[in-house]
């Protein structure tokens, strides 16, 4: 990888947005981040969720404040909006947005607690790839992440994530996996209150086969095993609740067009791996559109995915 790469990774990880609130579990997009890249390419996605059956929030009465509850992740919508940019065949970037209606972070009573605020920008971010294994067809591919992202009200926590993605393909058959390490930085505390810096981990995995040149299925599932030991500064609330693991799982269908007369070759990497359409020349479309169930009851019991992707 050049220096050049090198010193856009140190920018990243050096970038800190200002304080935030005490750190919920870290819950990612649902997509499989790609190991292809090529000087120049440009890939737009818009990468959205609805979920719904949330889990019940719990209450419990507090001398202090009156009422204390918990702080697991709960959002009903989510929408971003992202630029994926080629650097070199080994090295490519991601800038992004992202919308979210979330349940209340601070209730002003036990009758909001549940309630959902208004759809609004809630983080911007960006991250860098490299390939250090790449992959030509049938065959493994290696190589790793690193995303900063921050909230835009400055009222929760940051996240700088590192992972490893891994690839293999068989034929028509396509397997991936993403495990990262997410560390919660700054902090908009009580007075009494340290900033909870903990680490959590985060996966995303994908098993998929393709019935053609344009439509592929899939298995996938995405999750976060909040606080890695004895991480962090708990807050009070995640002393008296305890932290807040989520798990999904479910089957997508994607679909990709190529335009312009563009021709599809034997794909290095399926529509469903949810990156670029792979050794496609000129403009194609993917879209994927799937439901992922929540496995275990601090997860929304539905979640709605649909990804849009156009390379050009």
């Amino acid at each position: 990888m050049p220096l050049s790469a090198f010193e856009f990774i140190a920018v990243i990880l050096a970038c800190a947005f200002a304080g935030s609130a005490a750190a919920e579990p870290f819950i990612g997009q649902f997509e499989l981040k790609t190991l292809e890249s090529a000087p120049g390419s440009l890939e737009f996605q818009s990468q959205n969720a609805w979920s719904w059956n949330q889990p019940a929030r719990r209450i419990e009465d507090d001398d202090t404040n009156g009422f204390l509850t918990d702080e697991n992740s709960v959002t009903r919508e989510r929408y971003a909006l992202e630029l994926e940019i080629g650097l070199t065949h080994f090295v490519k970037t991601r800038i992004g947005i992202e919308f979210e209606k979330e349940r209340f972070d601070e209730p002003v009573s036990i009758e909001q607690a549940n309630d959902f605020d208004e759809l609004k920008l809630a983080e911007i971010g960006a991250e860098v790839i490299a390939i250090v294994l790449p992959r030509n067809g049938d065959g493994a591919a290696v190589g790793f992440v690193a995303e900063v992202e921050g909230p835009v009200n400055q009222e929760e926590a940051n996240h700088v994530s590192l992972g490893t993605i891994m690839e293999f393909r068989s034929g028509r058959w396509f397997a991936a996996a993403i495990p990262l390490l997410v560390h919660s930085f700054g902090g908009d505390t009580e007075e009494t209150e340290s900033v909870d810096d903990k680490w959590d981990f985060a996966y995303a995995a994908q098993i998929g086969y393709d019935f053609s040149e344009s439509w592929s299925w899939a298995i996938e599932g995405y999750g976060t095993v909040e606080r890695l030991g004895s991480s962090g500064h708990p807050s009070d609330s995640a002393q008296r609740f305890g932290d807040f693991d989520q798990h999904r799982a479910g089957a997508v269908v994607y679909y990709t067009h190529a335009f312009d007369g563009a021709q599809p070759e034997r794909q290095a990497t399926p529509a469903s791996a949810l990156g670029s359409s792979a050794d496609i020349d000129g403009m194609s479309l993917t879209v994927g559109f799937g439901l992922l169930a929540g496995l275990n009851g601090n997860t929304a019991a539905r979640t709605l995915k649909l990804s849009i992707e156009v390379q050009f």
